[in-house]
This record gives C-alpha cells, sequence and structure tokens, in this order.
C-alpha cells in the first residue's frame, strides 16, 4: 500500500514537473512525460500497466467531457463539412489503407485483423492534440477542425474497430453490416448524450450551490457513456454530445460563482488524468518490446514501417491533394476554405495517443475457439507510431507552425472581445435606466452602478483604440486600460496584505478571511490585463 502511494505521489510530481518544464522551456508536456515514463520504465520498481478498461471507461470520457465543455457548438457546426470529412471518411480511410498495406507484408494476418489495427490508429488522439496545440498557438478556425475531428473521430474509429474484432472471431465483415453497426451506435450515441444533458440540465437549473454543480460536472461524462456503452451504442459520441449542449447551455445552467468552481476543476483534472495518460504510454515500452522476440527482424520493420507510413500519408494526402484540383473543381473540396498553409499544418497534427493504446491492448489475447493473429506484432506496431507521431509531430508542431506563418490573429480577437466588452457594458446601462423607470432606486446607488458601468464600457473603448493605432503611431507606453489593471492590482495586493493583518493579530478569523480574500481574487481575475 505504501509503496502504490508513493508510486501515485511520483506520478503527480512528475505530472507537475513536466507542466513546469514546458512553460519554461517551450516543450510540449505529453513529450516530457513520454519520455520521463520510458527511462522510468527501466529503472526497478513497480510499473503503469495498461489498462483497457480503466482508460476506456475512466480516463478517456472525463477527457472528452472537459474538452467538449471548451469548444463551440456553432463552430463546429460552421465547419461541419471538414469535420465530417475527417472524422468519418478519413478514419475509414486509414482504415483501410493501413490494413491493406499489414496484409501485404504480413503474411497470413487476415484483413479483418488488419483493419482493427488500422481503424485503433486512424484517430488522431483528442488529447495529444489539443493539449499540444493550445500550448503551440492555432488561428481560431483550424483550432475548431481540429477540436471537431478530435471529438468525433472517436466514435467512427471504435464502432469500426469493433465491427472487424468481431469478424476475427466469426462475424461477417461486409460492408452493409459495417454501414448498419456504425448508424446505429453514432445515432444511438448522439440520442443518449442528448438525452442526458437535457436530464442534467433540469437538475442543474434547479442548483445553486458551486460545490454540488461542480460534482454534479464530474459525474456527468460518466452518465452519459456507461448507458450508452450498456446500450452497445457510441458512448464517446454521448459524452461529446453531452459537453457540447451542457457547455452551449452554460450561460443558463450555471451561475457566474459555479462557473468559476467548474473551470478550476476541470483545469486540475485535465492536468491529472492528461499526465496520466502520458505516464501510461511511455511506461508500455517494458511491456511491448520482449513480446515480439519471435519475429524477425525484417518483418518487424515492415510492419512499422508501413503502419506508421500508411497514417502519415493517407492523412497528408487526403487534406493536401484537394489543394492541387483546378480552381473550378476546388468546391468539392471538404475544406475549401482552408489555405494551403493550413492545410499542411493540418495534415501534421494527427498525433496518436492512448486511445488507440487502449483499443488495441484490447484486442483479445484467445477466444474459446480462436486466437487473435498475430496480436503481439500488431501491439508493437500500434506503439511504435503512437511513440514517433507523438514524440514527432509533437515537438516540430510548434516550429512547423511558426515556418509556415500560421498563428492565430491575436489582434482580431482581442479587438472583438473589446467590442463585445462595450456592448455588454451598455447592456448594463440599458438595464439600469429601465429598473429606475419601474422601481424607486436610490440616486446615489444609481449614480455608481452607472459609474462602474461606464468605467468598464471606457476600459473597452480604451483598448479597442489601442488595437485599431499602428505600432508605430502609439506614443503611450501603455494604455490606460492597462494602468488601470496593473494600478488596481498593486491596490488589490495591498488590501491581502491588511486582510492578512487584521487575521494574524486575531481581529479576523480565517473564514472570514478567506471570504474576503475570495472576493478579491474574483474581482482580480476579472481585470484586464496590464
Amino acid at each position: 500500500m505504501l509503496a502504490a502511494i508513493a508510486f501515485g505521489l511520483l506520478a503527480v510530481a512528475l505530472v507537475v514537473a513536466a507542466a513546469l518544464a514546458a512553460r519554461r522551456f517551450g516543450l510540449p508536456a505529453p513529450v516530457l512525460l513520454v519520455g520521463a515514463s520510458t527511462v522510468y520504465t527501466l529503472l526497478p520498481g513497480p510499473d503503469l500497466r495498461l489498462d483497457p478498461d480503466i482508460i476506456l471507461v475512466l480516463v478517456i470520457p472525463p477527457l472528452l467531457y472537459s474538452a467538449a465543455l471548451s469548444s463551440s457548438l456553432l463552430e463546429i457546426r460552421a465547419n461541419l463539412r471538414a469535420v465530417i470529412s475527417l472524422s468519418v471518411l478519413l478514419v475509414v480511410a486509414t482504415a483501410l489503407v493501413v490494413g491493406g498495406l499489414l496484409v501485404a507484408v504480413m503474411p497470413g494476418l487476415p484483413f479483418a485483423a488488419a483493419c482493427a489495427l488500422g481503424a485503433a490508429l486512424a484517430p488522431p488522439d483528442a488529447v495529444s492534440a489539443l493539449s499540444i496545440g493550445r500550448r503551440v498557438g492555432l488561428p481560431d478556425r483550424l483550432r475548431t477542425v481540429i477540436e471537431g475531428e478530435s471529438l468525433l473521430n472517436d466514435a467512427t474509429a471504435l464502432t469500426l474497430y469493433t465491427v472487424a474484432v468481431a469478424a476475427v472471431v466469426g462475424d461477417p465483415f461486409d460492408v452493409p453490416f459495417v454501414i448498419e453497426r456504425f448508424l446505429v451506435a453514432a445515432l444511438g450515441g448522439i440520442a443518449g448524450g442528448l438525452v442526458v444533458a437535457w436530464l442534467l440540465g433540469q437538475l442543474r437549473r434547479r442548483i445553486e450551490e458551486p460545490v454540488a454543480e461542480s460534482t454534479i460536472s464530474l459525474a456527468t461524462p460518466f452518465a452519459a457513456y456507461l448507458p450508452a456503452a450498456a446500450l452497445h451504442v457510441s458512448g464517446v459520441l454521448a459524452v461529446v454530445t453531452a459537453g457540447l449542449v451542457l457547455g452551449h447551455q452554460s450561460r443558463q445552467l450555471l451561475s457566474g460563482a459555479a462557473r468559476l468552481h467548474a473551470l478550476a476543476v476541470w483545469r486540475l483534472v485535465d492536468l491529472l488524468l492528461e499526465g496520466f495518460v502520458f505516464l501510461v504510454i511511455g511506461q508500455q515500452f517494458v511491456a511491448i518490446v520482449p513480446a515480439i522476440a519471435d519475429y524477425s527482424l525484417g518483418t518487424v520493420l515492415a510492419a512499422a514501417a508501413v503502419t506508421l507510413g500508411g497514417v502519415l500519408l493517407t492523412r497528408a494526402l487526403w487534406l493536401l491533394v484537394p489543394v492541387l484540383l483546378p480552381t473550378r473543381l476546388r468546391f468539392l473540396s471538404p475544406h475549401p476554405y482552408l489555405s494551403g498553409r493550413e492545410l499542411l499544418a493540418l495534415s501534421w497534427s494527427g498525433m496518436r495517443g492512448v486511445i488507440s493504446l487502449a483499443a488495441v491492448f484490447a484486442l483479445p489475447a484467445s477466444t474459446d475457439a480462436v486466437e487473435f493473429p498475430q496480436r503481439d506484432l500488431l501491439l508493437f506496431c500500434a506503439y511504435s507510431t503512437v511513440l514517433v507521431t507523438l514524440v514527432g509531430q509533437g515537438l516540430t508542431f510548434g516550429p512547423l507552425l511558426r515556418r509556415l506563418g500560421v498563428r492565430p490573429d491575436a489582434h482580431e480577437s482581442r479587438r472583438r472581445r473589446a467590442r463585445a466588452r462595450t456592448a455588454a457594458a451598455e447592456a448594463g446601462l440599458r438595464a439600469l435606466r429601465s429598473l429606475q423607470q419601474h422601481e424607486p432606486i436610490p440616486d446615489a446607488l444609481a449614480g455608481r452602478l452607472r459609474r462602474a458601468a461606464e468605467d468598464r464600457k471606457q476600459r473597452s473603448q480604451d483598448s479597442l483604440t489601442a488595437l485599431n493605432t499602428p505600432a508605430d503611431e502609439q506614443v503611450r507606453p501603455e494604455s490606460p486600460t492597462q494602468t488601470f489593471g496593473r494600478v488596481r492590482r498593486i491596490m488589490i495586493e495591498a488590501e491581502r496584505d491588511e486582510l492578512q493583518l487584521w487575521r494574524d493579530t486575531g481581529a479576523l478569523s480565517d473564514v472570514s478571511l478567506r471570504l474576503l480574500e475570495s472576493e478579491l481574487d474574483r474581482e482580480e481575475g476579472a481585470l484586464p490585463p496590464s
């Protein structure tokens, strides 16, 4: 027991250290964690072994749900053409290409077994892509496509994977059966997610306690996944659907305090679970490599090479070939609004991760009558592909974006936020005037409220003016809004010191101190950047 606790603490320490090192040196935290855990497996002591049930049932649902909460349902709908192309059609194409290549270099391997591996490796991993993408910075429309693809492609891949595995152990593997199974799983998953979102939405409308809200939020991905899995429909799609709907409705469902609390909770969950899955990937090294000792080196290298090549080249060709079409045929492209540089960046964003490994580890070692053919070699092919794409693409994704000049338009995003803040302040002033017409509000109180709203409006207008002024024409070292944020932070820090002094001298209890500090923390969080 003590050894397990010590190992858990070491894992948490590695996750935190990797996050700090990534921020300090600009390296992807997933790559650092995979490297550290791979080295750790070579040392004496306990190791983590990948349990597919734990990963697919306990780890992946909350990570996908968190990603769905922060995604935009409207933006995904606006980019639905590209999202479906990547999350459905490309997944199927990748599974078939990888399956065909493996059959060509692995004599005796059934096509269904090869397609099972291809389906497992077809979807870029949501955890890997979003974790690295958040750090390197992406334009909004490219980020939306990657998020939408990552959220939806697992349902396609796992459905095709299930059908392929069933075919190996005796069920039919024909096109009508695959299409029927996919439609049932997808539509059932979406319906299940909508039902869970509606039920929990009704419950959360009646709860205003932030801690209870966060508890329900943590339980939601499992409430969506488990019934869907029990009904043999897509649990992944149920989780994503529930997350997208509830995230879209958060304004109506949650109070401001509940949103702040839930955001902090999910950031912690993301940090720990993302770190855990990357540690698991690295720790499988010592379990997989010895298992291929019975195969010749040529067979191992050929199988690993065609698997990796099939995964990378299929994605690249799928995205880049439409660019070569004549202009009059460009409308046939599923992503005509993306530039060639953005498509090249998108083709290099397909890191594979723990979902692929968990699916391949779930391949049955044997059944009552059938032993899954060449399972150990398929495991090695999957692990080598995950390792190469995660480390190789993860380390080079940021430099590639910089070389291509594909960066987010930060100025435009800030301009939109400044305009939105101005409009929101004006809406608040209109609401105040309307209230004054219908109920008596003391002039002093109305004046305070009016000045606060007008001050927020003026700060937003100052930011907008600064953003619209060319850099070479700006003469002020900082805008009035930046000055306001900097000075108010200094004031808040002095107020915190005074509250601390009151507590230390016994004039204020710890409970009251935490309450007053929470008020200051929320105000500081709402300040403009200094």
